[in-house]
Parts: C-alpha cells; sequence; structure tokens
C-alpha cells in the first residue's frame, strides 16, 4: 500500500518543450536509463501526433522489458488505435486517454457540456480496454474542476475499467493543502475506487509542482508523474529527482520507490545534454550548488560536520562529493581546508595573512579556483620571506 509508482514523462510530456525534441535513438538512451534507475512506467509518447512520434513508441516497446511502455492519446478511435498499434512490442502496455474534467475546459476547449464530456470519457475508456492494454485516464485540469463532477467521472471511469486514474493539476494552479484534499476527496467518496490507482500530475507554474505532487501521496496517491529535471510545458513538470529523494529522506512519510537513487545525477546530465537544456546551478539535487558551499560560516560547520548543512549524502544521489567555493565570503576554516587538499598547511599567523591575501584576490575575482590559490600562497611565501 505504500509503495509509490513512478510514471515518467520525460520522453513525451517533457519532449513538448520548445527546441528539446528528440530522434528515436536518443529517446532510447534514456529510456534504457530509465529503466535501470527503476521507474515503473515510462510514457514514451503521443503515438497519433507524428510518424516520429509512433517509431519511438515502437521502439521503446523493444528496448526496455521491466517498465511499463504507455502512450498518450485523445478520446478518439483513430488515436486509440494507433497507440495500440505503436504498443504492439510492449511487453506491458498503458494507453493513457483523457479528456477535460474543468468546466473551464468543457466550455472553452471543448465547447460541450458534462454530460456529453462524461459519455465521450467513458466510451474511451471501454474501447481503450478492448485493445487488451493497461489504461489511465487523465481528468485534464482535474485541479480546476468541480469537486463532485470530478468524483462522478472518476467513479464512471473506473466502471469503464480504468486500471489507473490520473488527476493532473495540468494549469499548476492548486495549493498543496487543497490538492491534497482533492485526492483525500476522491478516495472517500467515490465507492469503486479501491479498483484503480489514483496518480498526481502536477505542472510548476507557481512552483508548487513537487509539493503538490508529495501532497496528493500523502492523501493516498500511490503513482507519480514526473519528468527528469522538472522539464516540461510552460514552467515545467514535477521533478522525479525531488520526488525520489523526499521519499528517501522523509522515513515518517513510509511511501518507498524502486528507484536506485544513485543514477539520479548522472541520468541529469543525460537529459540535460541531450536536450540541450541546461540545469540551473540552484536547482535543488541535481543542481551545481546543490552539494556547493561558498559561505565562511557554512564552510566552518559543513567541514565540523555534514549533516549540519546537508541533509543528503552527495554520493547518494551519484554526486562525486560536496565542494567548498572560495569566494569573498569564505572563513579561514575553508581556505585552510582548500589549501590542505593542494599539499599545503597553513596555521595561526601564517594562516591569517594568507587570509588577508586570499581576500584581496576574492574581492577582484567571484570564485577562487586552485590555479589561483596555489599563485596566491606562493606570492605569500615570497612576502613572508
Amino acid at each position: 500500500m505504500n509503495k509509490i509508482q513512478i510514471f515518467d514523462t520525460t520522453l513525451r510530456d517533457g519532449e513538448q518543450v520548445p527546441g528539446c525534441q528528440l530522434k528515436t535513438e536518443e529517446k532510447i538512451v534514456i529510456a534504457r536509463e530509465l529503466e535501470a534507475l527503476g521507474v515503473d512506467i515510462i510514457e514514451a509518447g503521443f503515438p497519433i501526433s507524428s510518424p516520429g512520434d509512433f517509431l519511438s513508441v515502437v521502439e521503446i516497446c523493444k528496448a526496455v522489458s521491466a517498465p511499463v511502455v504507455c502512450a498518450l492519446t485523445r478520446t478518439k478511435k483513430e488515436d486509440i488505435d494507433v497507440a495500440a498499434e505503436a504498443l504492439r512490442n510492449a511487453k506491458r502496455g498503458r494507453i493513457h486517454t483523457g479528456i477535460g474534467s474543468s468546466d473551464v475546459h468543457i466550455l472553452h476547449k471543448f465547447r460541450s457540456t458534462r454530460e456529453q464530456v462524461l459519455e465521450q470519457a467513458v466510451w474511451a475508456v471501454k474501447y481503450a480496454k478492448t485493445k487488451g492494454y493497461e489504461v489511465e485516464f487523465f481528468a485534464e485540469d482535474a485541479g480546476r474542476a468541480d469537486l463532485a463532477f470530478l468524483a462522478q467521472m472518476t467513479e464512471a471511469v473506473i466502471t469503464a475499467g480504468a486500471d489507473v486514474v490520473n488527476i493532473p493539476d495540468t494549469t499548476g494552479y492548486c495549493l498543496p493543502e487543497l490538492y491534497g484534499k482533492r485526492i483525500r476527496y476522491l478516495l472517500e467518496h467515490v465507492s469503486n475506487i479501491h479498483k484503480a490507482v489514483i496518480s498526481v500530475h502536477c505542472h510548476n507554474d507557481l512552483g508548487l509542482a513537487t509539493a503538490n505532487t508529495i501532497s496528493g501521496l500523502v492523501h493516498g496517491a500511490r503513482q507519480a508523474e514526473v519528468t527528469i529535471n522538472g522539464i516540461g510545458e510552460r514552467a515545467g513538470n514535477t521533478s522525479l529527482e525531488e520526488v525520489a529523494m523526499i521519499i528517501q529522506t522523509h522515513n515518517d512519510l513510509d511511501l518507498q520507490t524502486n528507484n536506485k537513487s544513485e543514477r539520479l545525477y548522472g541520468l541529469s546530465k543525460l537529459v540535460s545534454g541531450m536536450m540541450r537544456m541546461p540545469v540551473q546551478a540552484n536547482k535543488a539535487i541535481v543542481g551545481a550548488n546543490a552539494f556547493a558551499h561558498s559561505s565562511g560560516i557554512h564552510q566552518d560547520g559543513f567541514l565540523k560536520h555534514p549533516e549540519n548543512y546537508e541533509i543528503i549524502n552527495p554520493a547518494d544521489v551519484g554526486v562525486p562529493a560536496s565542494s567548498i567555493v572560495l569566494t569573498a565570503r569564505s572563513g579561514r576554516a575553508a581556505l585552510k581546508h582548500r589549501a590542505e587538499l593542494l599539499g599545503y598547511h597553513f596555521d595561526g599567523d601564517e594562516l591569517n595573512t594568507l587570509y588577508e591575501h586570499f581576500l584581496i584576490v576574492a574581492d577582484e575575482k567571484k570564485m577562487v579556483g586552485d590555479e589561483d590559490l596555489m599563485v596566491l600562497i606562493a606570492n605569500t611565501a615570497v612576502m613572508s620571506r
């Protein structure tokens, strides 16, 4: 009951970022790495959208064996037919179909009614089930849907045969407490909810995607839809590495995944490179500064005991080591540490003298690297004679 299924949509939702499209062979490389990481479901693409996406789904089905391979569709016969054909080589395949659930989408996107949308949803799930694959239904814009109608739709698609029901916060509108309550409401008001897995799929428009996802899991959802580096439409999706490490760090949540966390950093760099989308330096878990310390107070505390300022061992996510970055904000402890790594030992007055000279250089430069430090040490020795 506490196992969280990780549904990775890097190759579908993540690839919707402008300029980040991948070739089929690149998708296969990433899919195999996702399998090695331990994800449970890989959403491989939207087969009807293009011949390239169709081919990618076909080839990913051949390339991986452990994860479920998922293909996205609209609630249209031709979409479902094409997705089923693309999944023909899957060891385990899933058709992911759905339609809008909020009145905003029903009225202004589909120009329809609740009754018609509900009928289309039920039809699509029933038809998808005839293809012999698992079926996941997404209630698009569930974050803004009327709760009673969302519950009605959830119950109807489960009755129609949905194995998983996805409750997306499509626009990133929800606050964590309110999103969690939506999940809890469905668990308490949908009579057949025990027959399906409830999934959370959150966008980051307000910077709350990860918080909303965790809230949804805490309130009973058992599948999290995520992307590597949090890439995706507009401001992005929930970050896989953040969800994985929150669950791993907070034992009190009593949740678990199959993820081999030590593979996270390498996979982050792989996706960033292939999609030509740099990871911001202060990105949690995998950013360049995630395990870097530049403030003197922090550096001193870290050197005395890493857990003073690090709640994750960098090796646990595949980062080789934490780093002490020398800047004008660094203290004597950090300077002494970096000098010792270069084979020099300073104490007392010698250290104070070196530090005084270091601050002059550090004020001129944003960072003092090892080469700068070695020159500084040499010059300090000359001046001390």
